[in-house]
């Protein structure tokens, strides 16, 4: 099963970084946020992407062009006027990567649609390029196949960043600390589709947290995979730091693969 991600958008929310380069290339401990999101694919034994590329696309395609030169040691021989390059303790992950250029401007459901021909008649798993999680990949599919609906969504209770009042008649009752259970369940990614999920999507416009989604919704054909575990969306400066800090410390609960 292939795995397409949104790495399209132009980030606005963290224009601090996102003015240089798309935001799943912002880095998380020296890593593309992008490379940390395969990773996790590839823990589970998933190794074709299908990245949907936009905005400031070339940098995306440069990082897997020079991936030796990112991820490797290199000896550079330019004796005897040639130049020969060996790469040293290559290990570097069996993937398969496509990077698709699905427009400038092009809605999240247009960037799908794009990419239909390399998908072809097959379910596939989709994700956002700038969340990461402790999901596991396997369960979804699992839970994916078993209900047989067009849909998985994978959703969460995202933590709040404020305290909570216990208020009554107008009254403070009580102070509470923030609790992940305060919240209301989101989207978070990580979800898989059958083929037909392309049916939902006119066309460049068409945004898929909307109208296919709510289609989908409506007709019974999605289905909700809830995850009690850790995720994180990285949309703003405030939640990279938050990110780096959590990898610095050596808490990344997102880092499954060890």
């Amino acid at each position: 099963m292939k795995v397409v991600i949104l790495a399209g958008g132009f980030g606005t929310r963290i224009s601090e970084e996102s003015f240089l380069k798309p935001k799943p290339m912002i880095e998380i401990g020296g890593k593309p946020i992008l490379w940390h999101i395969m990773k996790h694919y590839y823990f589970y034994g998933y190794n074709e992407f299908i990245i949907c590329a936009g905005y400031k696309q070339y940098v995306i395609k440069e990082y897997f062009d020079n991936y030796f030169l990112h991820n490797c040691d290199l000896t550079y021989d330019f004796v005897d006027g040639g130049r020969k390059v060996t790469v040293h303790d290559n290990e570097t992950e069996a993937w398969k990567v496509t990077i698709v250029d699905t427009g400038l401007n092009t809605m999240t459901g247009g960037r799908i649609k794009r990419i239909q021909k390399y998908i072809g008649n097959n379910p596939f798993m989709l994700t956002y390029g700038d969340g990461v999680s402790n999901i596991n990949i396997n369960t979804l599919v699992e839970y994916h196949k078993k209900h047989g609906k067009i849909g998985t969504m994978s959703s969460v209770r995202p933590e709040s960043r404020f305290g909570n009042l216990d208020i009554v008649d107008g009254q403070v009752l009580e102070f509470r600390e923030k609790n992940i259970h305060d919240g209301n369940w989101i989207n978070c990614g990580f979800m898989v589709f059958q083929p037909e999920i392309f049916d939902e999507i006119s066309g460049d416009d068409t945004i898929f947290e909307r109208e296919p989604l709510w289609n989908l919704a409506k007709k019974g054909q999605l289905m909700s995979y809830q995850h009690e575990g850790f995720w994180q969306c990285m949309d703003t400066l405030r939640d990279k730091e938050k990110l780096e800090k959590l990898w610095g410390e050596n808490k990344a609960e997102w880092k499954v693969w060890g």
